[in-house]
């Protein structure tokens, strides 16, 4: 507070002359309204022009001496930033208002844009998985500290996309590790969907897959303990009807078999993986 009162002093200092006969004469320079700058941040807004009005609203946090005031500048100069998808800008503004303003009323907004941004900056996440995760993990925090949120809902109907991104992206691989007849990372793929993708549709594949590759290895315990689940929680699914015809005694085992030396290797490293 002395250092900005200390600034607008020198500024509205202007010496008009400093001869040792001469008395120096100060002119004081213009008031700034805060209040006249934000309602300009405020018209841009309103008609799209989210530039300005981003320009403008951080002006006005400047001059607001209300620290309520100049938190409503910086949350809006941030969404502003937002509306012309200058996502890197608009993080490094909610994060410095976070840690501005950390007791203002719209710090669960903050934390939800926040929250969204990562969300829309998904692209493909065939090539990179990382803003998926990303997000995911801005979500979770979101969820775990504000779950009554009116916002949450939104995140929540996210967040299924993501799961369900993440659990269709560990199925693609896991079937091509099948296609090449590489058991092991197959499974474990499998087991990350049952693990932490079990609320997704891709579940019942899941197990089903694994139902069928234990199976072909020999190992029907295991098999029978993947079936059990699925037939408990998706007896209607016509992927448990597959996986009953896997386990009928009139089932043909087909070239996925393997020898009984392969058997117990496969059982050594499933041991592991468990």
């Amino acid at each position: 507070m002395i250092f900005r009162l200390t600034l607008a002093l020198l500024i509205s200092l202007i010496v008009i002359s400093c001869s040792k006969d001469k008395k120096v004469v100060y002119q004081q320079s213009e008031k700034v309204d805060p209040f006249a700058i934000y309602k300009e941040g405020l018209e841009a807004f309103e008609i799209n022009d989210f530039f300005y009005a981003s320009k403008k609203f951080s002006e006005a946090e400047l001059n607001f001496e209300n620290i309520d005031l100049a938190a409503k500048s910086a949350i809006m100069s941030s969404f502003s930033l937002y509306g012309i998808n200058f996502y890197t800008e608009a993080l490094e503004n909610l994060n410095r208002y976070l840690k501005k303003y950390p007791a203002d009323r719209n710090v669960i907004y903050a934390h939800y844009l926040i929250a969204i941004i990562y969300f829309e900056q998904i692209s493909d996440e065939k090539k990179d998985l990382k803003p998926l995760i990303k997000a995911d993990n801005k979500i979770d925090f979101f969820l775990k500290s504000y779950p009554n949120s009116e916002y949450a809902m939104d995140l929540r109907f996210k967040k299924d996309l993501i799961q369900n991104q993440l659990a269709a992206k560990e199925l693609f691989v896991a079937r091509f590790y099948i296609s090449t007849k590489k058991w092991v990372p197959a499974i474990n793929r499998l087991k990350v969907i049952v693990k932490d993708y079990d609320q997704t549709i891709f579940i019942e594949e899941a197990l089903h897959r694994l139902v069928e590759i234990n199976f072909h290895l020999g190992l029907e315990e295991e098999a029978k303990k993947y079936a059990n689940i699925l037939g408990y929680n998706y007896n209607s699914s016509e992927w448990f009807e597959e996986s009953y015809k896997i386990l009928n005694k009139d089932y043909k085992i087909r070239d996925l078999a393997k020898s009984k030396k392969e058997k117990g290797f496969i059982e050594k490293i499933l041991k592991k993986i468990r």
